[in-house]
Parts: structure tokens; C-alpha cells; sequence
């Protein structure tokens, strides 16, 4: 029979053993509602306060914003044509995206029009999926703990609570589609008008009766290409540290499994940390292809609702 005191043990020893479940949501999800890092008023009934995400989404515009133009600047302010350093790597990322992303999609007409969005698409999601692979805000907690010792309502733990990756959060990904839903309108209307865009969602000299068929598959079409976009970009990058986060939980896993942490080294030694090496080096192909994939899927989206007759 098992004594009060061995019974409230096992229940608090249960209370706190490592659950794997939280630890990886808690690392890859928004901040929670009672962690933003700025309280904001609700305005009807939406709440606008600084989330994790959101927090993040102002890092890397702002940070793109400032690299890109002082860049741009200090090349211009030189006396020669042939540009280097980091200007060299930008004038390289911009040609590459408008003359073998956008320019084969919607044509020599539309490029510059066009490019600009292709380029912000490609630089800040790209810049957004790096960031997520910096463990910036897990050192910042590591030295809270060892060094700060904060109070739990500081900004540094609000900081400390949520992931870092704001493109794998799927409200930040629907509204980047979103920006390609609204412009591929836009670019059907420019090229076309308003009335012609709509008409060309179908093809033109079929039997009447197929078009009763036809035109609820194009309209259902036209929501299904932001939710691809959608979908793939975030779960992309949440399946990528949702990986790297299980692996690692089986330090932790193993140690409670058997009682001591030498088991868990054990695993971590040969399993988990070679294991984690390999999906983050795959994770820093992972973020560039992302980046290139939404903006050709863009390109190709903006595209067809341009030249029709492809």
C-alpha cells in the first residue's frame, strides 16, 4: 500500500516532468495572451497588442528597411559603376528575381511593375525564415536565468515567451498571400479592365452548359492559390524546428526514462545533436528555397491573370 507522502510525490514529480508537447508548441507559437510584449487596447473586439510575431515582423522590415537603403546610398554616393561588398550581393539577389523570376512570368510589359512586389516578397519572407534560425531570444533567456533573474511581468520574459519565426505562423503567411490574391485583381485589371479580368477566368467559346461547371471551379480556383501559398510557406517552417525541437526533446525524454542523466547525454551524443546538425543545415536551404518558391508562385499567379492566352 502506497503511503500519503510516496503518493503526493509521484503526483508532483507528474506535475513536473517534461512534457515534449508544450515545450515545442511553446517554441514555435505566437506569444501567448497573457505574454505580449505590449499591452494594447481591443478595438472592436480585436486585440492590437505587440505579439511575439508581430514583434518579429517589425524587426525584419525595419532591418531590411534600413540594410537595403543604406546600401543602396553608400553605392550611390561612390564614383564608380561597378558596385561591391554587400552591393554587389544585392544588385545580384535584384536581377536575379526580376529577370528570372518575375520577367519570364508576366513579360517585358509588366516587369517593372511587377518586380518591386517580387523583390519584397523574396527579401523580407527570406529574411523573416533567417531570423527564425537565430537563437537570439534563447540566449537572452538562458542569461535571464543565469545572470538577470527578472521578474516573470519584465520585458524580458515577455520576450523569451513564443517563437521567433513569424513565417511560420499562418496569419502572417495568409496575409503575405493575401497581398497576391488583391494584385493578381490588380494585374488582370491593368491589363484588361475590370470587366474583361472576369471574363477571361473562363476560356472563351465553350458550350453553355459547361460553363455552369467551369466557373464555380475558377472561382473556387481563385481562393485555392493564396491558401497554397498559404499553407506551404508556414508549414514549411514550423515542420522544420518542430523536427529539430522533438529530436532534442530526447535528452530530456531519456534522462526521465531512466533516472539519470547520463542516458540522456547518452541519446543526445549519438542521436539527438548529430541528428539536429543535419535538419538545421537542411533548414538554411529550406529558408531560401521558401523565399524563392512564394515569389515564383506569385509571379506565375500575377502571370496567368495577365497573359490569358498562355
Amino acid at each position: 500500500m502506497n503511503q500519503p507522502g510516496h503518493a503526493d510525490a509521484t503526483e508532483h514529480g507528474a506535475e513536473h516532468a517534461f512534457d515534449a508537447g508544450e515545450v515545442i508548441i511553446g517554441h514555435i507559437a505566437n506569444s501567448a495572451p497573457d505574454h505580449p510584449i505590449l499591452h494594447l487596447p481591443a478595438i472592436a473586439g480585436i486585440d492590437f497588442s505587440i505579439s511575439k510575431h508581430v514583434f518579429m515582423l517589425f524587426v525584419v522590415a525595419t532591418a531590411l528597411f534600413f540594410l537595403i537603403t543604406l546600401t543602396v546610398r553608400r553605392y550611390l554616393s561612390q564614383d564608380r559603376l561597378i558596385p561591391s561588398g554587400l552591393m554587389n550581393g544585392l544588385e545580384f539577389v535584384v536581377e536575379f528575381v526580376r529577370d528570372s523570376i518575375v520577367l519570364p512570368n508576366v513579360g517585358p510589359k509588366w516587369v517593372k511593375t511587377f518586380a518591386p512586389l517580387g523583390l519584397t516578397f523574396f527579401f523580407f519572407i527570406l529574411g523573416a525564415n533567417v531570423v527564425g534560425l537565430i537563437p537570439i531570444f534563447e540566449v537572452l533567456g538562458l542569461v535571464d536565468h543565469t545572470v538577470l533573474h527578472t521578474g516573470e511581468n519584465s520585458l524580458v520574459k515577455h520576450l523569451i515567451h513564443g517563437g521567433t519565426t513569424a513565417t511560420a505562423n499562418f496569419n502572417v503567411t495568409a496575409a503575405l498571400a493575401t497581398i497576391t490574391f488583391v494584385s493578381i485583381i490588380v494585374a488582370g485589371t491593368m491589363a484588361h479592365g475590370f470587366i474583361q479580368h472576369w471574363v477571361n477566368l473562363v476560356p472563351h467559346g465553350l458550350a453553355w452548359p459547361l460553363y455552369i461547371l467551369l466557373i464555380p471551379i475558377e472561382v473556387m480556383g481563385m481562393f485555392v492559390k493564396p491558401f497554397a501559398l498559404t499553407m506551404r510557406l508556414a508549414a514549411n517552417m514550423a515542420g522544420g524546428h518542430i523536427a529539430i525541437l522533438a529530436i532534442l526533446s530526447f535528452v530530456f525524454i531519456f534522462t526521465e526514462l531512466f533516472g539519470t542523466a547520463v542516458a540522456g547525454l547518452g541519446v543526445g551524443l549519438a542521436v539527438s545533436v548529430p541528428l539536429a546538425v543535419g535538419i538545421n543545415a537542411l533548414e538554411i536551404i529550406v529558408v531560401l528555397v521558401q523565399a524563392y518558391v512564394f515569389t515564383l508562385l506569385s509571379s506565375v499567379f500575377i502571370g496567368m491573370a495577365i497573359n490569358v492566352h498562355h
